[in-house]
């Protein structure tokens, strides 16, 4: 696993969150996995790991919400990584859609998706999203993770 991780990390992955709302709130996690996956129908894949606090809510969400970060985002990475961390707090610029669904206003790219499958990999999960709804703040460096540290693309 250690060969793998080292290989992986010099493989430029961008940086993003997934939000979620459940019976206690709003959830987010920040993830390092996500693509395209098909244009016809439009579907993005994005990897959970089942230890993942906001996994219990992903795991039943019928809508969840991607967010690519731009290249001034990591404290706001970092705060969705944390365990523990107040990550709807004062600090964090957001909203919830007429769903319930939480929106990171300051994020350049946001998906807000029905969840089209859930397929289990090992310890983590294709989180499988239809987007139905697409913002995109074109010009903004993307935040991407390469070598183990942030980065951007310029």
């Amino acid at each position: 696993m250690t060969d793998l991780r080292t290989a992986l990390r010099d493989f430029p992955q961008a940086v993003g969150i997934v939000t979620a709302t459940g019976p206690d709130g709003p959830v987010g996690v920040t993830v390092s996995s996500f693509t395209s996956a098909s244009l016809r129908p439009p579907l993005i894949v994005v990897w959970i790991g089942e230890g993942a606090s906001a996994w219990p809510v992903l795991r039943t969400a019928p809508l969840f919400a991607v967010h690519l970060l731009h290249a001034g985002q990591t404290a706001l990475s970092d705060l969705f990584a944390k365990t523990g961390s107040d990550r709807f707090g004062p600090d964090t610029n957001w909203q919830s859609d007429v769903d319930g669904v939480p929106h990171l206003l300051d994020a350049p790219v946001r998906l807000r998706c029905r969840t089209a499958r859930r397929i289990s990999v090992g310890d983590h999960v294709a989180l499988v999203g239809e987007p139905l709804e697409i913002q995109h703040n074109a010009g903004t460096p993307p935040l991407v993770r390469f070598q183990g540290r942030y980065t951007s693309v310029a």
